[in-house]
């Protein structure tokens, strides 16, 4: 019986949407369809990053840590996440990127679900994503690049 309940695990059912828990792209039969709202319950292990800035963001987005220390890149400046509950809030038209410094789990939670972004499959490149587009270089971005090709 279908009586619009659903119980999962994050990180079970994390896997198999990019992380994407809740939003536009699950069936519209499944509970977790949202049009006004996504959530994901990120894994990301150390030096996992962000390939692209996300840039003409039309979202407002909340990413709390769940564990590990995160960095967020919005321009001008870096937020690191290093306590469990430590959180971020940006609203449409601030590009972002990020860093995993440690192995992190966040959970980030946006809104409206739009397609066009989120989880439309793996290879699937969201519409604030410039191709070509590349996070600005900062001492931080140049010292990792540094190290990695050491």
């Amino acid at each position: 019986m279908d009586d619009g309940v659903y119980v999962g695990n994050a990180g079970t059912d994390a896997a198999l949407d990019r992380g994407w828990l809740l939003g536009h792209f699950k069936d519209a039969s499944d509970p977790r369809h949202s049009e006004a709202v996504e959530i994901k319950w990120g894994v990301h292990p150390p030096g996992d990053e962000r390939a692209r800035w996300v840039t003409d963001e039309r979202r407002t987005a909340l990413l709390v840590l769940v564990s590990g220390r995160f960095r967020v890149e919005l321009p001008g400046r870096s937020v690191v996440l290093a306590r469990q509950g430590d959180y971020v809030l940006w609203g449409r038209g601030v590009d972002h990127s990020w860093y995993a410094e440690e192995h992190s789990v966040v959970l980030t939670v946006r809104r409206p679900s739009t397609p066009g972004y989120g989880s439309e499959g793996a290879s699937a490149t969201p519409a604030t994503e410039v191709p070509g587009s590349v996070a600005p270089e900062t001492p931080e971005r140049q010292d990792r690049k540094i190290r990695r090709s050491a």
